[in-house]
């Protein structure tokens, strides 16, 4: 007999959205695995498929039958079983129902708090084909429920209405019901090449026939790869590189069936209005691809993809080109409507736009921010009036119509507009640079101006909602605190700017003057200190390497990084790990014999032992030559320095017996282990190294 076989579910719908598409039909297949295995159901894989109009997910190698069922259920105690005329108890007659059984079915066992009984038996394992249908309903259950409809008026409830459902356990139907549909081999073909009823064999048959059959790509993935090659394809006969965000091809893809890309163009006149503005209309409305030249210019072309392979190519192109007319023309509009309006003369506008609540309008923030910038720039030795010019207008853009209809131009158009009021450069470039970085691996501000603008913009919104005690929390983050801090992070480590985020974040406070939280300032930097770990871990560098720095309590994030990466050259060295137990050591002793709260000097005239004399002396040398290292912060160098101080340390306790009786050698051994903790502290705490 067979003991595996494939099996097949499709739940054919109305248009599915694209956006969520792949996650929806990944989400059903791993559900459907999860059921599987609590069924004790084994197979060999699982592959989902989801096209525009169905989901489904093929499980290959499914066993045809589950194994024995191995029941053991313990009942009530022996003596609690009879009452005293020895008829069996509720809690006996309870036990043995919901065994089914009867007396001489179950048995007694002996435990240390007395006799018990059990029952056990071996039941047969039940035919895969009865259980898929709970399998299903179960797996259904999981899918995201926020995202359900009901249809006409059935009480059903799915992402889109339901059509057909297709569910086959080999070569047999499998008998089910969902949605008030029976399931049958049944699936249907592309809506306008094939909308009629195609009969599946069996479960191994299933992309092929609706690929040869039905004009269906149900494999998500091979079409989005499809989509690809035809763009690229196009793409070379115009030596032209085409716009492809991972978003958007995977949108597209939710969106067709039977791709077939199409090769369109657009008026020339339209490129005297911003690229990106084009780029945003084109992708954002038309979900089209733009096309750029080799040096990144945008060029009159676009790649549409249609769902159809139609016998009239060139009057769907055309219709695809009048459309992007339209919304391209809109963006013309907008933009030379925009141009009527000088930046600074949309601040009052500013006044009806808020920032929140109890934090004012965006005309609050962009003051606030270009006190900010102003202050920070000076610190950057770069011109305070650039940048406090720069946060002034900032969030001007927002009120434009451009930005109004292209949200994600913001910065953008605030760059454009700011050249086209003849603004200094360096304020045109910060007001883009202020969003920067945006996402992770997103590029850096190029200028200071920029950085300036960025970092208090950030700083601002962080002292803000936390000074109004709305952090975030594990599930939600509306204002991006999260993603502002990991954008400190980046700006302040890997554009090496030598900045106090501790005196920065209280000049961002004291410019908001009294806030709910008056910890906010410290509460922030507390916060963006605790996204180190992580912004380490994605460079390869563990977390106690980071910890034996933050145990320093710095608030110069570059003054970390450098002592970071010290600590992390330190670790390679072959001492590293003895020094490091050394210390943790030298750690122990002093935290259980502290001597009030200072030790006191070395006195060399009580140093008895040769030992000690050696590692006095070395300690005395490196604190020499260890001071001017750590003051021009030449950490990785401070340490090495520190690493010879191995042998020492090392003869030091084989020799040396720190707890003695005479009261006056224990206190200087102590104290010497004490200006040896110190000299390794100016670095990093090397005790916390694993």
């Amino acid at each position: 007999m067979t003991t595996q076989k494939d099996f097949l579910i499709e739940i054919g719908t109305e248009e599915l959205p694209p956006k969520l598409l792949a996650e929806i039909a990944e989400s059903f297949s791993n559900a459907i695995q999860q059921a599987l295995t609590a069924a004790q159901l084994s197979y060999s894989a699982a592959k989902y498929f989801a096209s525009p109009r169905r989901i489904a997910v093929r499980i290959t190698g499914l066993s045809t039958e589950q194994p024995e069922q191995h029941i053991e259920k313990k009942g009530p105690a022996k003596q609690a079983a009879f009452d005293a005329n020895g008829e069996p108890t509720k809690a006996l007659q309870g036990f043995l129902a919901s065994c089914n059984a009867s007396l001489d079915q179950v048995s007694t066992i002996n435990t240390d708090k007395g006799e018990w009984y059990i029952y056990k038996a071996v039941q047969p394992g039940r035919a895969t084909i009865d259980l898929l249908p709970g399998v299903i309903s179960e797996a259904l259950k999981k899918l995201p429920a926020e995202r359900a409809m009901r249809w006409a008026n059935y009480d059903y409830k799915f992402i889109r209405p339901v059509h057909w459902v297709l569910m086959l356990f080999g070569n047999e139907v499998v008998n089910a019901e969902f949605f008030g549909l029976k399931a049958d081999r049944m699936t249907f073909g592309h809506r306008y090449h094939h909308p009629e009823a195609i009969k599946i064999s069996e479960p191994s048959e299933y992309e092929e026939t609706l690929l040869k059959k039905g004009w269906v790509v149900a494999d998500f993935d091979e079409r989005r790869t499809k989509i690809t090659h035809q763009i690229e394809a196009l793409s070379k006969t115009l030596e032209a590189t085409p716009i492809v965000p991972e978003s958007l091809l995977n949108e597209v893809c939710g969106i067709v069936e039977w791709p077939v890309a199409l090769l369109c163009r657009f008026e020339g006149e339209f490129l005297t209005v911003p690229q990106e503005a084009l780029i945003s209309s084109m992708q954002g409305h038309q979900k089209c691809f733009a096309l750029t030249d080799i040096d990144g210019r945008l060029l009159p072309f676009f790649i549409a993809v249609a769902n159809i392979d139609s016998k009239q190519v060139q009057s769907v192109i055309s219709g695809n080109e009048k459309v992007m007319r339209a919304r391209l023309s809109d963006a013309a509009f907008f933009y030379n409507v925009d141009l009527q309006t000088r930046l600074d003369s949309r601040l009052a506008s500013l006044e009806k736009v808020s920032f929140q609540a109890k934090l004012g309008s965006m005309m609050d923030k962009s003051q606030r921010v270009a006190k900010l910038a102003g202050f920070i720039a000076i610190q950057l030795n770069e011109n305070p009036e650039f940048a406090e010019r720069a946060g002034l207008l900032s969030k001007t853009d927002l009120v434009s119509n451009m930005v109004n209809e292209f949200p994600e131009l913001q910065g953008i158009m605030g760059r454009y507009y700011a050249e086209h009021d003849a603004e200094a450069p360096q304020v045109s470039a910060a007001l883009f640079e202020q969003y920067l970085p945006r996402f992770a691996g997103d590029s850096l501000p190029t200028t200071l101006t920029g950085s300036a603008l960025s970092i208090a913009d950030k700083l601002d919104t962080l002292v803000g909602i936390f000074g109004i005690n709305q952090p975030p929390t594990g599930s939600k983050d509306p204002f991006a605190l999260r993603r502002a801090a990991i954008g400190l992070v980046r700006l302040f480590i890997e554009k090496r700017l030598s900045l106090d985020l501790s005196q920065l974040s209280q000049e961002a406070s004291k410019i908001y003057g009294p806030l709910a939280n008056q910890f906010a300032a410290a509460e922030v930097l507390k916060f963006c200190i605790e996204r180190l770990p992580s912004y380490y871990q994605e460079q390869g560098i563990s977390s106690d390497t980071v910890q034996a720095v933050l145990t320093k309590c710095l608030s110069n994030l570059l003054d970390i990084d450098r002592r970071v990466q010290a600590v992390q050259s330190f670790r390679q060295l072959p001492e590293a790990m003895s020094l490091a137990a050394a210390n943790k050591r030298v750690q122990n002793i002093l935290t259980k014999n502290a001597l009030g709260v200072e030790f006191p000097a070395v006195q060399p005239e009580l140093l008895q032992e040769q030992a000690e004399r050696d590692l006095y002396q070395a300690v005395e040398l490196k604190l020499k030559s260890n001071k001017a290292l750590v003051e021009r912060q030449a950490y990785q160098e401070s340490l090495l320095n520190l690493a010879d101080l191995n042998p020492s340390i090392a003869a030091f306790f084989e020799h040396v017996m720190v707890m003695c009786e005479d009261e006056s050698l224990k206190r200087n051994r102590l104290a010497l282990l004490k200006s040896l903790r110190d000299l390794f502290l100016q670095v990093a705490d090397i005790s916390v190294l694993q």
